[in-house]
Order: C-alpha cells, then structure tokens, then sequence
C-alpha cells in the first residue's frame, strides 16, 4: 500500500493563503459577522501550522495541544463576540461598524 505524502509547503502555502484572506476581511469589511468570520480564517490558519509542524515531528504532541488550545479558544471567543453582536443589534438596528461607530446613543 503505497502512501501518498502531501509536501508540508503546500500545508504552509494554503494556512498563508487562510491567513491573508482572513486580514483581507478584517480590513475591508465592515460587516460585524464578516470580520469575526476573518478572525476565525486566522485562528485556523495557526491551527493548520500547529498541526503541521507537528507532523513534522511526531514524537511531540505539543502542536495538537496548542491547536486543540486554540479550538477551545476560538469557540469561547465565538460565543461572545456573536452575543455582542446580538446586542449591538439591538441597541444600534445595526451591525455595520462604521454606522456603529458613527451613531452614539445616549
């Protein structure tokens, strides 16, 4: 049974590619949901490295601990930010940043 083994720079190469798509939405979006689903892009991408370079060395798991860390992380930081989202909704009837910003209630 033959083993196919994917070059660990095409791992590097598409968790690059997640990353920039990731700061790509943070910076040009102003939709709040959007710019969380940037961040998310990002965390996956140093998941995607983590995982990698552990395959890379196997003999330690320190890679899988930091990306399960960070699966942990993202889904904590998930639920929050969506429940600020809810709220800002409804406080602004909004969730566009700049109208968010712009708008000041008192």
């Amino acid at each position: 049974m033959s083993e196919s083994v994917i070059p660990v720079t095409h791992f590097l190469f598409v968790g690059a590619i997640l990353f920039c798509i990731g700061i790509a939405l943070i910076i040009t979006k102003r939709n709040a949901i959007v710019v969380l689903m940037g961040i998310e892009l990002i965390l996956n991408s140093a998941n995607l490295n983590f995982v990698v370079f552990n395959r890379q060395y196997p003999e330690n798991v320190q890679g899988q601990v930091f990306a399960l860390f960070v699966i942990v992380v993202a889904a904590a930081e998930a639920a929050v930010a969506l429940a600020i989202v809810l709220k800002v909704y409804q406080y602004f009837g909004t969730i566009n940043l700049d109208e968010v910003k712009d708008s000041k209630k008192d």
